[in-house]
């Protein structure tokens, strides 16, 4: 049950947050909940050391706050604050959450270019109903920056410490 815990919520969470950011450009707040308590309960058991496991708390922290900021700012959504630090939590002070953060951002910054290109498009008028397109057609609106962090995630999770023991475990069995 722990496996398919660990197998299945990460990468339901990211995909949950990138079409709930491209249909509504919101992110609920109960996907970084869930991903934050799903971490918290199946980490220990995991066997993960108890100062690892502080520490994946800690950069979680830290990339709220880095990010909180940037929301205060306006330049980040909440959701997508709330995201990227519950998936930092996953990831952990490691070079896995800065290949998290860089897949993000150049998935972000290509999505970007992307929807700035559709909106200044023809067919950007056409499309302007489709519930998938709407949200990228409306100039008003910003860029559904779900999409990018949910792409980095999935990217990144095959390598994060708790796939790495799920596959160890399905590997032994």
């Amino acid at each position: 049950m722990l496996i398919a815990l660990v197998l299945v919520v990460f990468p339901f969470c990211m995909l949950f947050a990138a079409i709930s950011d491209t249909l509504s450009m919101t992110i609920a707040n109960r996907v970084p909940l869930l991903l934050i308590g799903t971490f918290a309960v199946a980490a220990p058991l995991t066997g993960m050391d108890w100062s690892v496991y502080g520490m994946h708390f800690a950069a979680g922290a830290l990339v709220l706050a880095v990010t909180f900021a940037l929301f205060a700012l306006g330049s980040m959504g909440g959701g997508d604050a709330k995201l990227m630090a519950a998936t930092a939590v996953w990831m952990g002070f490691s070079p896995l959450l800065l290949k998290y953060l860089l897949f993000s951002a150049v998935f972000g910054g290509l999505l970007t270019l992307a929807i700035l290109r559709y909106r200044g498009s023809a067919i950007a008028v056409f499309t302007s109903r489709n519930m998938f397109l709407r949200n990228f057609a409306d100039g008003k609106l910003g860029v559904p920056y779900g999409i990018a962090l949910g792409i980095g995630g999935l990217l990144t999770y095959p390598e994060s410490p708790l796939m790495v023991w799920a596959i160890g475990q399905l590997v032994a069995n």
